[in-house]
């Protein structure tokens, strides 16, 4: 433990540095390299630290963010957190360090901020070229997810009293359910989560961070849109074990795009990049190129 948190989160966090933007200040990780950029974007309600055995596998220079409100990142309250102030974030980082081509290979609410890059990229409203997008176990066709019941309850009335109550026992206990059977979460693992979601106290503002399931429903047309009509290449990378984005989400998603490159991983839950990185990452490398 270093000052409370894991040793290797604070290892992550010494890796990386905090960019100053509009919304706040946000934590990033890079790899250098040559190319386009590839960004890894998190779901909720973790962070990019879900992608740290994944980042040295994809040969490529890289770049993943925590989103603000999660992770090291700023957690400002009270606030409203949206997908739009999200994406926002993503293309200001990326046009500060000077990005011309990008890469988005995006897990579960990432895939929401992914999809809003396609919209606007449709638009001709995005400072750099975005190439290929792979969306990742995310519940983007809400009618068709299976919320867990805590999601439900955190997007109720009740939302606020449900962060309250938040503790590591139950965060370990509700995180472990996403994880498939053949790869469990480990107790490492969940130290490690619940510290980053924890930090700043972010665990009290999962009721606010949750909204995007809300902007699914009211945006649907738009970034359903997107994904049938982008003209860059899109694939898709599944954990066929999610028991929340389940195949049932990915069977909508080639329904409303046929020709997207799908790569199937039929032994792995809601997690693929931390339950085996070694695959994932193949999946990307297959998906975007190495």
């Amino acid at each position: 433990m270093s000052g409370g948190i894991p040793e290797p989160v604070a290892e992550w966090r010494a890796g990386g540095r905090w960019l100053e933007t509009a919304a706040g200040r946000i934590f990033v990780r890079e790899i250098g390299g040559d190319g386009p950029v590839v960004v890894l974007l998190h779901g909720y309600p973790s962070s990019c630290y879900d992608f740290r055995q994944v980042l040295d596998l994809l040969d490529r220079a890289t770049l993943t963010l925590d989103f603000l409100g999660f992770g090291f990142s700023d957690k400002p309250r009270p606030h409203t957190y949206t997908i739009f102030e999200h994406t926002d974030v993503v293309v200001e980082v990326l046009a500060r360090l000077g990005h011309r081509e990008v890469d988005v290979v995006a897990h579960d609410m990432g895939t929401s901020v992914a999809t809003e890059l396609m919209a606007r990229d449709r638009a001709g409203a995005l400072p750099f070229t975005l190439r290929r997008v792979v969306l990742s176990n995310g519940g983007l066709i809400v009618s068709r997810a299976s919320l867990r019941p805590i999601q439900k309850v955190l997007l109720s009335p009740l939302g606020p009293v449900a962060a309250s109550l938040a503790n590591p026992t139950l965060f370990r206990r509700e995180f472990a359910r996403l994880f498939s059977p053949t790869h469990p979460l480990s107790d490492e693992e969940a130290a490690a989560q619940w510290a980053l979601v924890s930090n700043a106290d972010g665990h009290r503002i999962a009721h606010l961070l949750c909204g995007y399931v809300r902007e699914r429903v009211r945006y649907a047309k738009r970034w359903h849109g997107a994904v049938q009509q982008w003209d860059g290449d899109l694939g898709l990378l599944w954990g066929l074990r999610d028991p929340v984005a389940t195949t049932n989400v990915l069977n909508g998603l080639r329904e409303l795009r046929p020709a997207a490159s799908v790569i199937e991983l039929p032994d792995l839950g809601h997690y693929p990049q931390v339950e085996d990185p070694t695959a994932f990452a193949a999946g990307v490398r297959e998906l975007v190129g190495g």
